[in-house]
């Protein structure tokens, strides 16, 4: 996906905001970073869910046991009665300097206002800080999968080649403090950790 808008904004709060995907196919990995198009600083979050279904709710998608080529071709139609929603958690800010501030802005997110993704560059620049670790987890009651979702922001890191064992060593102390030292999730978590990193060096 490019950084072309689209999306844009179907609900908004000050720590979260729902986006609608223009095209139901074409949506922003879990994990990735994204940024509300327009504002003023520019707020950036990150996607904690992606959902797919249908726009009408007296109609469901049903299974044809045929392929979505086929689909496309014989009945496309049904594929106009599908969305794909997705939610953010605001995790920071940046002004025309691209300077990067890691705190909730002033206000919300515009209904409507155009989502994008960020760049590669705004993207490993914003992750190889843990300070956007504070407010991420300040929501981690909220956000289901919330350890995969931190797999998944380090799995894009490495596809991106910035993922060090300085990071990494940073990132974990970090996750530590805030989990209180939980020493049994974070054994956990460094194995599967460790499975995506030989998996990326591969």
């Amino acid at each position: 996906m490019d950084n072309k808008p689209f999306a844009e904004v179907i609900a908004s709060s000050l720590d979260t905001f729902t986006a609608q995907c223009w095209q139901w196919d074409e949506f922003p990995p879990f994990g990735s970073l994204v940024q509300v198009e327009g504002e003023d600083p520019t707020i950036l979050g990150c996607v904690t869910s992606v959902q797919t279904g249908s726009m009408d709710p007296l109609r469901y998608p049903f299974p044809y046991k045929k392929t979505e080529g086929e689909l496309q071709a014989e009945q496309p139609q049904i594929f106009e009665f599908l969305k794909t929603i997705f939610t953010v958690n605001v995790m920071g800010s940046h002004d025309r300097s691209k300077k990067v501030r890691y705190m909730l802005p002033s206000r919300p997110s515009k209904i409507h206002a155009f989502i994008q993704s960020c760049s590669p560059e705004l993207a490993t620049k914003f992750f190889s800080s843990p300070d956007f670790l504070y407010l991420l987890f300040s929501s981690s009651a909220t956000i289901t999968h919330f350890d995969d979702l931190l797999l998944a922001i380090f799995e894009q890191l490495g596809n991106k080649k910035k993922l060090t064992p300085s990071i990494i060593n940073t990132f974990c102390q970090t996750l530590s403090l805030l989990t209180g030292n939980d020493y049994r999730r974070m054994k956990l978590f460094l194995k599967r950790l460790e499975n995506i990193d030989n998996n990326l060096s591969k």
